[in-house]
């Protein structure tokens, strides 16, 4: 039988990074923590926590985790079903997403749980062909993904659409791509993209000039605002949201580089298939909330 006291201690040092954080969190020491997953280990008779900094889960320390998680939701609705609500402290989702909706919809979408003081939230962060990832490791309750298919024992749902464009303030487009974006000119001038796991800039040169660039020279940096700056002060050029670049288009201060080029990326919830309260009731305002902010 798995003594769920131990596997907490390895869910702590996953979640928080470390022996010493996750001693706090469990207000006990921290040879205490380690004793415990040492206790685990021999337990299982694997190796389920490479000692690294931070500490990471093995393929079966990932598994064990995974069931935990899916273990403690269940348990967490089972307790608010036979305890007074008042009596409850809140539920935690722990969240995959992209930074662009985060940054844009994701909060106001979801505005009504958060304002029941029930719920707390626990987002990961990363490209959305890359969130479901969490999901499959069991880092997540849910993600925020544009796979459309689930993943075995999880279920989707649609949540509509975000639309990208190739922009450049007016200054850097002339003086750059005089003649239009071509895959000669973008093997030289600097592009903006968000990290090393994001194909978006690749994937709108395959579908619009049919091919891509031998090299292209780029910018990482993984903040929307910060992105869209160095866009924006003509030192770059990249794929940028609608709802980012709305304003600065119709201003004037950032051009298509091809016009009318939109670029349409499908959103999809991903989540665990359980009969979770607390689950089921994020899933639905998420839904909701995303059909009335993103449409179609």
């Amino acid at each position: 039988m798995l003594d769920y006291k131990l596997i907490e201690a390895l869910a702590k040092v996953v979640s928080e990074g470390g022996f010493e954080r996750a001693a706090k969190t469990l207000f006990i020491t921290q040879s205490a923590v380690s004793q415990r997953i040492r206790q685990l280990e021999d337990q299982s008779g694997q190796l389920l926590l490479t000692r690294s900094s931070p500490p990471q889960p093995t393929e079966a320390g990932k598994a064990l985790l995974k069931h935990y998680q899916q273990v403690k939701l269940l348990e967490d609705g089972l307790s608010a079903e036979l305890t007074a609500v008042a009596e409850q402290g809140p539920a935690t989702l722990a969240i995959g997403i992209n930074a662009d909706s985060l940054a844009s919809w994701f909060i106001s979408a979801i505005q009504p749980l958060l304002q029941q003081f029930n719920l707390l939230i626990d987002l990961r962060v990363d490209d959305q062909e890359q969130t479901h990832l969490f999901l499959r490791e069991g880092e997540v309750v849910g993600c925020i993904s544009n796979a459309s298919k689930p993943m075995q024992g999880c279920r989707v749902e649609y949540l509509g659409v975000m639309n990208y464009r190739m922009l450049a303030a007016p200054d850097f487009a002339a003086r750059w791509f005089p003649d239009g974006l071509t895959l000669a000119v973008a093997e030289k001038a600097p592009a903006v993209i968000f990290n090393r796991k994001d194909r978006l800039h690749y994937q709108f040169m395959q579908q619009h000039l049919d091919g891509l660039p031998d090299r292209l020279p780029c910018h990482y940096i993984p903040t929307p605002e910060q992105f869209l700056r160095v866009i924006s002060e003509g030192y770059s050029y990249g794929m940028v949201p609608d709802w980012q670049s709305a304003e600065l288009r119709n201003s004037g201060e950032l051009v298509e580089l091809i016009s009318g080029a939109v670029f349409p990326v499908a959103l999809y919830w991903h989540c665990w298939n359980l009969d979770s309260p607390a689950l089921h009731s994020f899933s639905q305002q998420l839904v909701h909330g995303a059909e009335m902010l993103l449409g179609g």
